[in-house]
């Protein structure tokens, strides 16, 4: 690996111009061992309300068996990840967690940390809000835009 690597700006717009072009959500480009990757952001619509999904409760002919089922959607507003990481979420390992199912957060309040290329990202609060869902685990790899918190 290179002691010094040198961002190549041109390449990096090029590869974004191509990405709306084409419509791809990611792309990723080496030459030897230099590699550059550009993503777009696509974050998920917040969830506002709990939305049952009924499924007909007659039988169908290839499972008679299978019973009526919902679906309920957690209320609030989803925080996405901006990257793909590893959360943590407390500052240090065994360490209090930054927050908790229950809490009240104020707007820029750190949620959690992803760690990305060795660097910890501290996730803030989007806004003031109840602290209603925790949809990740410590120390587990997270994709961009998944789900993080789901705040009220």
């Amino acid at each position: 690996m290179p002691e010094k690597f040198k961002v190549d700006g041109e390449a990096v717009r090029g590869l974004a111009e191509l990405l709306g072009e084409t419509g791809l959500t990611e792309i990723e480009y080496q030459v030897g061992d230099q590699r550059i990757r550009v993503a777009r952001a696509s974050l998920p619509a917040p969830v506002s309300h709990y939305v049952p999904h009924p499924v007909s409760s007659a039988p169908s002919p290839q499972s008679e068996a299978a019973a009526p089922v919902v679906a309920l959607v957690p209320s609030g507003e989803t925080v996405p990840s901006p990257m793909v990481g590893t959360v943590y979420l407390s500052p240090e390992p065994g360490g209090t967690s930054f927050v908790k199912v229950g809490d009240i957060v104020k707007k820029g309040d750190t949620l959690l940390i992803i760690e990305a290329m060795k660097v910890m990202n501290p996730i803030r609060a989007p806004r003031e809000g109840k602290v209603i869902e925790i949809c990740v685990s410590d120390t587990k790899p997270v994709e961009f835009g998944e789900p993080l918190i789901i705040l009220e």
